[in-house]
């Protein structure tokens, strides 16, 4: 039987929106795609092996439907021995466009967060070594756990603050964002001259150096000071 939705008939149901909380509020925000930068920290850029030189940033794609919510469970994948966390600072945009100038894309920031972009390590490198896209190495299921979003009019717009990821209660990875190679708004702008910009976008801003594997029962905590803390166990 047809199903109705918005005064549209479906021949299936509509799948869910997927969604993350907004800080100290009921409301949700509602994710339309998840953007990701690579190689976005120098020290980070070196330990995969490549030259930390402001090349011009490169994206990648996760579905949206990936998000898992703070205090969320993120099975162990299929297909991997070699399963890295990386944790970044999230930009949620509450509006967009394209060809954006630098106060266009800062103005069209809704709020941020703390993500993990969840990453199958080895099929990650298999890919890049035989020259194939690595899609299934970052873009499957569980794989952008995100914190609640905290609107910029609660904690404006961070340029400094102190990024880290702990698993076990053991520190892996420390940084500030303002060692970022491209900033937010440089990271927006040059995103919007690929795409249209709208608001639900999720862009992770790209992760510092100590990424490194899990395994089955670990706990993440990783944070953005001032910002947000995001905890998941790999399940």
């Amino acid at each position: 039987m047809p199903f109705s939705a918005n005064d549209s008939v479906y021949v299936l149901p509509p799948p869910a929106m997927p969604s993350v909380a907004v800080a100290g509020t009921r409301q949700y925000f509602p994710v339309r795609r998840i953007y990701c930068v690579g190689r976005n920290y120098a020290e980070h850029a070196r330990e995969m092996g490549a030259d930390p030189t402001r090349e011009a940033p490169f994206f990648f794609m996760k579905p949206a439907d990936a998000v898992v919510a703070d205090g969320g469970v993120v099975p162990y994948p299929a297909q991997t021995t070699d399963f890295h966390f990386e944790a970044e600072l999230v930009v949620a945009l509450g509006g967009g466009g394209s060809n954006l100038s630098a106060e266009q894309a800062k103005a069209a920031i809704f709020g941020y967060a703390v993500g993990l972009d969840m990453t199958r390590r080895d099929l990650q490198a298999g890919f890049k070594k035989a020259g194939k896209p690595w899609d299934m190495a970052k873009g499957f299921d569980h794989s952008a756990p995100c914190s609640a979003i905290v609107p910029v009019t609660q904690c404006g717009h961070p340029e400094d603050a102190r990024i880290t990821l702990h698993c076990n209660g053991e520190l892996k990875q420390d940084a500030r964002i303002s060692d970022l190679i491209w900033s937010v708004p440089e990271l927006l702008v040059n995103l919007s001259h690929f795409v249209r910009l709208q608001a639900g976008d999720l862009v992770f801003t790209g992760t510092p150096a100590g990424v490194g594997a899990v395994v089955h029962g670990d706990h993440l905590l990783a944070a953005v000071e001032g910002i947000a803390q995001l905890s998941v166990r790999i399940d």
